[in-house]
């Protein structure tokens, strides 16, 4: 198709490249697992030879691409064609496109420096986690021992779990532990600070979640962890 509609493709190229892109841009997973209602499994046709590797990638059965710690980029899907962060946020990182300038749109990001892309997206994300911690915790607690108890109906994407309780007596438990890692992710100073940043935050969790609660509040952190993404 790429050659058969250069046009279509040169302008999708283009759109990847705009920031309002990043409102409404999706992921193959949310793809594939919304369209099995519609037309089947999605990643079950064309491609031919790369299909099976595509699917494999997409479902996190190669052995990498759900393993952490995540590569830089992905081959399925590529990060850095287009603003991979809102530009404000690549401001005030410092980063600036391929074409030179500072947290411009219609470039791609692909020689960006890999540390400080990394730690640019650790802050977005703690931004994110932090701008809505409460609501996070509560979802995050439906993987403590009394959370996910009530009948639901099962869904295309089997992580997903929409109608589930959370462990109410865990979430306060759970929202310190966030925090502890908003704190870590916000944390500036390249590699060596990250790394500190860490240690700190194992030390903080063992001084603020209970012996009693540690197992419940990691399986809840777990079932956040496994659910980002998930339609």
């Amino acid at each position: 198709y790429q050659q058969q509609f250069p046009a279509l493709n040169a302008w999708l190229d283009a759109f990847e490249k705009r920031e309002c892109y990043l409102a409404f841009k999706s992921d193959y997973y949310t793809h594939v697992k919304d369209i099995p209602p519609q037309y089947g499994p999605g990643y079950d046709g064309g491609f031919e030879d790369d299909r099976i590797s595509f699917q494999k990638n997409i479902s996190g059965k190669d052995g990498k691409s759900w393993t952490l710690p995540l590569s830089f980029d992905d081959d399925v899907q590529p990060l850095y064609r287009g603003p991979p962060l809102p530009l404000c946020a690549l401001k005030a990182a410092g980063i600036s496109g391929d074409n030179g300038e500072l947290a411009s749109e219609g470039t791609s990001y692909e020689k960006a420096e890999p540390e400080q892309m990394a730690e640019a997206c650790r802050q977005m994300a703690g931004w994110k986690i932090a701008s809505n911690g409460s609501a996070v915790a509560k979802f995050a607690a439906r993987g403590g021992p009394n959370g996910s108890r009530n009948p639901r109906k099962g869904f295309g994407a089997e992580l997903a779990d929409p109608y589930a309780q959370s462990d109410e007596k865990l979430i306060p438990s759970v929202e310190t532990a966030l925090k502890s890692v908003c704190v870590a992710l916000l944390a500036q100073g390249g590699p060596s600070a990250h790394d500190a940043a860490l240690n700190e935050m194992k030390d903080n969790l063992q001084t603020q979640i209970s012996k009693d609660q540690a197992r419940d509040v990691a399986s809840s952190l777990a079932y956040l962890r496994d659910r980002i993404g998930v339609p």
